[in-house]
């Protein structure tokens, strides 16, 4: 394991403007009361949602860090602020080598195209050249286990499908730094089962990953250290089944 630090935020602070966001269909869904509804209460919240505040900690290269916390934590912004998806407020990020992204169902990938030209954009997406690609192709498409599907648009994928493709070409990359989101859970047991392998014989190869997941299992067997987040804080930091189980009192204290 290298000791240098590759991921490092300094008082990193990011806010949403929740009057920016869409709602999702369940709203759609309703007539343009509950529109007005929503609206007032984002007043009352004067249009801000503060995702992180002041988030200090550094991550060393060959570490597997996992975040647990309730969802709207800030687990994911976590993540997107590494990826540069999105920029913080207030604060510095440092972030040194490849990173392979798989954070956002679909996130890289166009639904108009086909698997195979999916796997050539997102690669390139990830920093890989074209004949990286083509050398990595067949154990890209073995691994998402779609080859039958490669020449379909993959607006006709499951949502499992998506997962499969898009975290198989993520881990082909061959990043210096994985980040993986719960996004992970969509897929079935066996590939989730696979994901956590290929995630393992990265922290083996001396990778950096960050895990975000509500799977605790999966946190305690990976990570080498773990984040508890809660309302965009750290909480506390230290071993993963220490941490834990200091979530799991938490919760049911809050329960």
């Amino acid at each position: 394991m290298s000791f240098q630090e590759v991921i490092k935020f300094e008082k990193v602070t990011k806010d949403y403007d929740l009057s920016r966001l869409k709602y999702g269909l369940l709203v759609d869904t309703f007539s343009g009361l509950f529109n007005i509804i929503l609206r007032r209460q984002q007043k009352s919240i004067n249009n801000k949602f503060v995702a992180l505040k002041d988030v200090t900690f550094s991550v060393s290269g060959g570490e597997t860090l996992g975040i647990i916390g309730r969802n709207g934590a800030g687990k994911s912004t976590i993540l997107k602020l590494i990826s540069k998806i999105t920029y913080p407020d207030t604060g510095k990020i440092t972030a040194v080598g490849r990173i392979g992204a798989f954070i956002e169902l679909g996130a890289g990938l166009h639904y108009e195209l086909t698997g195979r030209e999916n796997i050539y954009l997102y690669g390139a997406i990830l920093g890989m050249k074209r004949k990286e690609i083509r050398e990595k192709f067949d154990d890209i498409v073995n691994f998402a286990g779609i080859r039958k599907f490669l020449d379909i648009p993959i607006k006709k994928y499951s949502s499992g499908m998506y997962s499969r493709l898009g975290f198989s070409v993520c881990a082909f990359c061959d990043p210096d730094i994985l980040l993986v989101d719960e996004v992970l859970a969509v897929g079935d047991a066996s590939f989730q089962n696979k994901c956590l392998l290929k995630m393992e014989e990265f922290r083996k190869s001396g990778k950096t990953i960050v895990f975000v997941s509500h799977n605790l299992d999966a946190i305690k067997a990976i990570c080498s250290r773990v984040i508890y987040l809660e309302k965009g804080k750290i909480v506390k930091v230290g071993k993963p089944k220490d941490i834990v189980n200091f979530y799991l009192s938490r919760v049911e204290i809050k329960n």
